[in-house]
């Protein structure tokens, strides 16, 4: 059961991204925060849910919201500055377009780095404890999704409308068969000779 936020005497919003062990394409993160009554039977963790349903939910997240933001940061600057500083600069980026100040920050995790003079408070799991970090999980899943099937368009033979990415035994079998394209992590271990590694 989720609980509908962590304290409240100020406004929470809720953090995660998607993406963070792709192979290839974009980190994705989102900001949400939600009214104190927000309530949905769906809502959980975006990685417990049916793409159905997380389908399903994105309309609803955005239309009750009383704020949310979605951001990303693509495979090279993933390359430059790490997976890790990447997810918290997403997430950054998706604080900085929320029309509303939040005054606590909850984020899926544990560790972050500090987003401007906001407290937050880190949850390993948090997705499945916190409607907001629920919510701000299936955003951030479902806007990855969509961009890896237009990346998909472009390189088809890597599956990434199935796989969306991650490093599936087809994707894998693909980069030894055809390489790596330009939407893939340079900086993740992903060559053949890396392969068994995994």
């Amino acid at each position: 059961m989720l609980l509908p936020f962590y304290q409240d005497k100020l406004t929470e919003a809720g953090c995660d991204e998607a993406g963070r062990g792709c192979y290839a394409g974009p980190v994705f993160a989102a900001a949400v925060i939600l009214p104190k009554d927000f309530h949905h039977p769906l809502l959980n963790d975006s990685k417990q849910l049916s793409e159905k349903h997380r389908d399903e939910l994105r309309p609803v997240i955005e239309k009750e919201a009383i704020s949310f933001a979605v951001a990303s940061i693509d495979n090279e600057e993933i390359d430059q500055i790490n997976i890790l500083k990447a997810s918290f600069k997403a997430m950054h980026l998706a604080l900085d377009k929320l029309n509303r100040r939040p005054q606590l920050l909850l984020i899926d995790g544990n560790r972050f780095t500090k987003y401007k003079k906001i407290p937050h408070r880190c949850f390993v799991k948090g997705d499945g404890r916190f409607a907001s970090i629920a919510a701000a999980s299936i955003l951030a899943k479902t806007y990855r999704d969509e961009w890896m099937q237009l990346l998909h368009k472009e390189f088809p033979q890597y599956g990434w409308d199935q796989n969306k990415g991650y490093g599936t035994l087809v994707h894998r079998k693909a980069i030894e068969e055809y390489g790596l394209c330009k939407y893939h992590r340079k900086s993740f271990r992903l060559m053949h000779s890396q392969i068994t590694l995994f």
